[in-house]
């Protein structure tokens, strides 16, 4: 398999010191799946190429194994693997230019993160997605994207199209960027590890991601197939970036913001908050509850006070968040009777949860302006469908109030990390919708300071399951 990676950057040459490969010399290094040679086709002040040509020994993958296919015993030995671009090329990168991928470079450092006109040409990668599934994949990273398509025989055409393809990627990033894009994209394109997957691949994931998967349109997509499809692996890797994706820009900058909790503390917004859902499920006699969304674990403390609740859990996406719950309840501290009544879970809101099942009541705070729009749909099914408690006590920004805080006005929303904040009629249609779907009846309850005009700062819903 050949990859070769292009640069005018003047001078050219300065792409020797980047990979740690003088380009006036030959090398080759073996590998416990054949051989790498790493060679410069040119080398000039105008133009310089690196090529890694990689040539696998498929008999010696083979030799001494047992579990290949023994109904196809001519498979493991005549396969795709010494032609294409796959999983083999990701390890050449992180065993031969390992300094590369860390962005060191002792000699010329300066160079590390100085952008480059960069041309990466695979001359056979699969892509089991199509051309479509390798342009989502590069084209949000600003790559210009050309692939030359194959038939699978020119002699059949109605057995259609290969699945590999001639690639060029071009874009002016640093040397680093690219060959951390090649080793996490490669082989999710290709569809198919050629080594065992382990717990630690969901690390060398997020380092190798980082700075730009947690923004990724294809996200899920590409930790699931990174993963192979490793359930447990892939939510786990989704959970962890879900946790560092910054917020989308909402035109709000950091240092002319001020933070909700500020904007809220001069109305005591937060304790009326949680003494409402306080109130709210004492009513509701629930005695078992879950807190979605649980942050730092203010509610929790306060369900903890009232003997009514049996069982009180604790549900956040943020690792951090938990462990700041942890220490505020001083929950290693607690009498056993009292430590049995609280638990902390790690999970997403975005996926189906059996521990979220079988609760009386669930409170869900200042939670659904954090999530974008289009995974609501998700949300709704986790919460209404399938964990489906007796009562769902929900509360959101009015951001209809926004008008009377002089700091953000009719146009910017609260926190930098809300994704929406909808109006009264807006949040009632789509409760509305939500109890009809899954049959919840609803009531509504203004939070705080009502304005004539403009309601309550926090607009409030009481979902309670019918039969």
């Amino acid at each position: 398999m050949l990859l070769t990676i292009s640069t005018t950057h003047r001078p050219a040459t300065d792409l020797g010191y980047l990979v740690h490969k003088n380009p006036f010399r030959c090398q080759a290094k073996k590998l416990p799946f054949g051989i790498v040679n790493i060679f410069y086709p040119e080398a000039g002040e105008e133009k310089c190429t690196l090529a890694i040509l990689l040539d696998v020994d498929t008999v010696g993958l083979v030799r001494g194994k047992r579990n290949y296919h023994r109904s196809m015993p001519i498979e493991p030995y005549v396969n795709d693997r010494p032609y294409v671009c796959s999983s083999f090329m990701s390890i050449t990168l992180s065993r031969v230019f390992g300094q590369t991928l860390n962005g060191r470079c002792k000699e010329r450092p300066e160079l590390v993160e100085t952008p480059m006109p960069l041309t990466v040409k695979i001359s056979v990668l699969p892509c089991r997605g199509g051309e479509g599934l390798l342009k989502r994949l590069f084209e949000p990273l600003g790559y210009r994207v050309d692939a030359q398509a194959y038939t699978l025989d020119e002699n059949f055409p109605e057995w259609g199209e290969s699945p590999y393809y001639t690639v060029e990627l071009s874009k002016k990033t640093s040397v680093r960027e690219l060959f951390n894009h090649l080793y996490v994209l490669i082989p999710v394109l290709d569809n198919r590890k050629h080594y065992y997957i382990d717990k630690n691949e969901i690390g060398k994931l997020l380092k190798r991601g980082e700075g730009w998967l947690s923004e990724h349109p294809e996200r899920d997509n590409i930790a699931k197939r990174y993963l192979k499809y490793l359930r447990s692996y892939a939510q786990e890797a989704i959970l962890r970036l879900m946790e560092i994706n910054p917020a989308e820009g909402n035109d709000i900058g950091v240092a002319e913001v001020q933070s909700e909790e500020k904007i809220e503390k001069s109305l005591n917004l937060n304790e009326e908050r949680l003494g409402a859902v306080l109130s709210a499920l004492r009513a509701s006699q629930a005695e078992t509850i879950v807190d979605l969304g649980c942050g730092s674990g203010k509610l929790l403390g306060l369900l903890l006070k009232e003997k009514q609740f049996k069982k009180i859990v604790g549900f956040d996406v943020s690792i951090r968040s938990l462990e700041i719950a942890h220490e505020r309840l001083h929950i290693k501290d607690l009498p056993p009777m009292q430590r049995e009544r609280m638990e902390l879970l790690h999970g997403s809101l975005m996926y189906r949860d059996k521990r979220l099942e079988g609760f009386d009541a669930a409170a869900i705070i200042e939670v659904i302006e954090h999530l974008d729009q289009p995974r609501l749909k998700a949300f709704e099914r986790v919460v209404f469908e399938f964990a489906r408690p007796g009562v769902i006590i929900m509360t959101t920004p009015n951001r209809e109030y926004n008008t009377l805080w002089e700091a953000i006005g009719p146009e910017k929303l609260r926190h930098q990390d809300h994704r929406f904040e909808w109006t009264r009629d807006e949040f009632e249609a789509w409760a509305a919708g939500i109890a009809k779907t899954y049959h919840y009846t609803t009531k509504f309850l203004p939070v705080g300071a009502v304005d004539d005009q403009l309601g309550a700062p926090t607009q409030m819903c009481i979902f309670s399951r019918g039969n």
